[in-house]
């Protein structure tokens, strides 16, 4: 096949388009793979589409190599099956919704656990029909508040959804390896840096879940390893290392203190360290206790205060917050709320006051490490007042606790003992589930056992991000003068260019260009005339990031060709005579 770019459908650009945020999106645009529809929707040209599918081919042998059949579910979807496992609420905002003439709900889908967990109940009732593993590729809908980054972050996405369906545990557990084991060697094919980490379930319910990563800076996703064993995890899903705690005999009693104009921590410390000093060190925000108001806002509307303790030398990080109570919206308490508790002294909020037993009835959950035992400085809840040797549990016993703080560099790691954490950025790639049998149980898809009794069957869900993989690879591989994409991916396999004004020139090149083809290749050829200079034409040839460039251009004269390795910027020369011999071999994986 050949691509002529005087016939191409795109249009390349010297200048990144004002609204790309990240070099992915800037070159996509700019290379002529991706038009802005709307605000986070896009169309796909030709080759933008090219390396779509080619994604969907690798993404395809590997599910047909464990056993996978595909389908295709509708992508408007009726209300009635997300009421029954209460999706339709707890998604808000954020799927689009719609209704017919007669006045029926449907939504555009963000996901389909309902409708294939419909479609197994519908065909199959028999322990004998299972294990089975289905999947799609398929557009998904979400109405995101925030769209950016492109692919990264928009509301029109390709995605490959899998769910495998068993009856035991065990077979869950083997369906779940099968699928990590396949996501490997597909991310492996994409080439791209990428972890494997921990995760949370989130609103899709279940035990264990992973998520894959691609390294890269401009990643809305932090997670953490460890520097000394195989740990790692979103930070969404990191267990604070609980701290070791002493007896609590000799602690004095807890006593309240002056602390005027400390609202702050900053000034509570100093104020401890100039009239309350330790003799062994000075007072650290790490001794204090804050107690941070927020305010949840559950899938039903309805509103409820949380108060979280956490150490006085950490932040509430949000994002990981809101992993952790997904569907529930979180933000923190603004001044119109804080008035609808009048037991509670804004600056010096204390324990004495929070929790559902006590005066303000508010929910009080705390930071792991503030473990029964531990000993710290916190609000009396008097205006100008703290509390010094506050013993937890001793002295307080908070509601229960919640990962809500952030994770730092240098945090010790909770799965060995000497080990610390880093942190690192990542794009989510794809995101695997042991679903258990949430869905099953609510759409009541059961099957008879050897037994002839109705056993409930356990799911797995399985996801791979399809045009964010487009995005991700192009982040990892883009280098200052365009894209560089890997071979298996790349949307032809070389790009001839007629670098000259002789009709020679294009003669040799329409040439190559033909017997590549010939040979197997796909082929961009540029054959513009009068409509781009050599110049213009190696930069487009860079630009667009195919993995072999053959330049046919003055050299001719001397009865040579010249080839370039996109990806190692490596030139050879070769005669007119054998730059078939090396371009097919080097795109079968030769030497270039």
């Amino acid at each position: 096949m050949i691509l002529r770019m005087s016939a191409l459908f795109a249009r390349t650009l010297r200048e990144d388009p004002v609204d790309a945020e990240v070099p992915s999106h800037r070159l996509l645009l700019r290379a002529g793979y991706l038009r802005r529809s709307s605000l986070g929707v896009y169309t796909w040209l030709p080759l933008g589409l090219r390396v779509l599918r080619n994604i969907e081919q690798i993404v395809r042998e590997e599910m047909h190599a464990i056993g996978a059949q595909e389908l295709q579910l509708p992508a408007l979807l009726p209300r009635e099956p997300y009421d029954v496992t209460g999706r339709w609420a707890e998604y808000g905002e954020g799927v689009f919704r719609l209704r017919d003439r007669k006045g029926s709900d449907y939504l555009l889908g963000p996901t389909h656990e309902e409708m294939f967990t419909l479609v197994v109940k519908d065909l199959y009732s028999s322990y004998k029909d299972l294990p089975v593993t289905l999947y799609q590729i398929q557009t998904k809908y979400r109405d995101e508040a925030r769209p950016r980054a492109g692919l990264l972050r928009s509301r029109e996405f390709v995605m490959k959804d899998s769910y495998s369906f068993d009856t035991t545990e065990r077979g869950l557990a083997a369906s779940y390896a099968a699928h990590r084991a396949a996501y490997v060697r597909i991310f492996d094919r994409l080439g791209f840096e990428y972890a494997i980490v921990s995760a949370t379930a989130g609103a899709m319910g279940g035990s264990k879940s992973e998520e894959f990563l691609a390294k890269a800076a401009v990643g809305e996703d932090t997670y953490v390893r460890c520097t000394r064993c195989e740990y790692a995890a979103n930070v969404e899903a990191v267990e604070v290392r609980v701290p070791e705690v002493p007896s609590v005999d000799g602690i004095p009693a807890a006593r309240t203190e002056p602390t005027p104009d400390c609202p702050t921590i900053e000034a509570l410390v100093d104020h401890l360290n100039e009239h309350f000093p330790c003799d062994d060190r000075p007072w650290h925000a790490g001794d204090t206790l804050k107690n941070v108001m927020m305010v949840l806002t559950h899938p039903d509307g309805t509103r409820e205060p949380l108060a979280i303790g956490i150490p006085g030398d950490r932040v509430i990080d949000q994002k990981r917050l809101e992993g952790l109570l997904e569907p529930t919206l979180v933000e923190p308490m603004d001044a119109e709320e804080f008035e609808k508790h009048p037991s509670l002294v804004k600056g010096y909020i204390g324990p004495g006051v929070l929790g559902e037993v006590n005066e303000s009835k508010i929910r009080y959950l705390v930071d792991p490490r503030v473990a029964a035992g531990t000993r710290w400085v916190t609000g009396a809840n008097i205006d100008g007042t703290h509390v010094l040797d506050l013993v937890a549990e001793r002295d307080f016993e908070p509601d229960g606790t919640i990962e809500a703080a952030e994770v730092r560099d240098g945090d010790g790691c909770p799965c060995c003992a000497k080990g610390v954490l880093e942190t690192a950025r990542g794009i989510e790639m794809g995101h695997i589930f042991q679903l258990g049998t949430k869905y099953a149980e609510a759409l009541d898809l059961k099957v008879l056992d050897e037994d002839g009794q109705l056993v409930t069957v356990t799911m797995g869900s399985y996801g791979v991000g399809i045009s964010r993989a487009v995005a991700a690879v192009a982040e990892n591989t883009h280098d200052e003068l365009g894209l560089c994409w890997p071979p298996e991916l790349a949307p032809a396999d070389v790009h001839v260019v007629a670098a000259g004004k002789d009709d020679k020139i294009y003669a040799v090149a329409a040439a190559v260009a033909a017997e590549l083809s010939r040979q197997g290749l796909t082929v961009i050829y540029d054959d513009r005339r009068g409509k781009a200079t050599p110049g213009v034409k190696l930069k487009d040839a860079d630009l667009i990031g195919v993995p072999l460039i053959v330049v046919v251009g003055k050299g001719l004269e001397d009865g040579t060709i010249e080839v370039k390795n996109r990806m190692t910027r490596k030139w050879k020369v070769c005669t007119a005579s054998t730059v078939i011999d090396f371009v097919v071999r080097a795109a079968s994986g030769g030497s270039s």
